[in-house]
């Protein structure tokens, strides 16, 4: 039986109301496809309490519900200081998110776990972290959250397969351990 704690993940926005619990959701059902439920964790938060306690966008929800995937059970929060602790991936959607989350950390350990979202996608790895946000769709319209669910979709499977080779790690880990006399 394993001892070894789920990864965990957080995605964060500004309110967390439109990107991040895309992003949470998006996320989590491609672990799932995957058979990942028991072993990863996938939350949201915002870098603000301007939202805090509402629920997602309904023109977020409703990209989400045209993909088949629920989202009716978020409700807003803002981030926690001790989430850096707890946390082993944390994603940033846009620039300001992660320089606010880097600048945060409270140590070197920590502002390592952060990352771009995007940086995972294909397209825009190796670019700057300026060029690889994802602009706000809560001031625009149907296009603009499609154009969010475009940019987060294409990021997912690299997201995916470093979450599977951080597990990999983690279990040859507690395997050498365990063999230690």
């Amino acid at each position: 039986m394993s001892s070894v704690s789920p990864y965990r993940i957080i995605t964060v926005c500004t309110g967390n109301i439109c990107r991040s619990p895309m992003a949470e959701f998006m996320l989590r059902e491609a672990l799932s496809a995957e058979g990942l439920d028991s072993k990863v964790i996938v939350d949201s938060a915002g870098t603000t309490a301007y939202e805090v306690g509402r629920p997602i966008d309904p023109r977020a929800a409703r990209i989400l519900t045209s993909h088949l995937i629920k989202s009716g059970t978020h409700v807003a929060r803002e981030w926690k200081h001790s989430w850096f602790a707890e946390r082993d991936l944390i994603l940033a959607l846009d620039v300001d998110h992660y320089g606010w989350l880097r600048e945060a950390a409270p140590d070197l350990v920590s502002r390592s776990k952060v990352r771009m979202f995007r940086s995972f996608d294909p397209d825009a790895t190796g670019k700057h972290a300026l060029d690889q946000g994802i602009e706000d769709p809560w001031y625009g319209g149907h296009a603009d959250f499609e154009n969010a669910w475009s940019l987060i979709h294409a990021a997912i499977p690299g997201i995916v397969e470093h979450v599977m080779a951080e597990l990999a790690s983690r279990q040859l880990g507690e395997q050498q351990v365990r063999s230690i006399p």
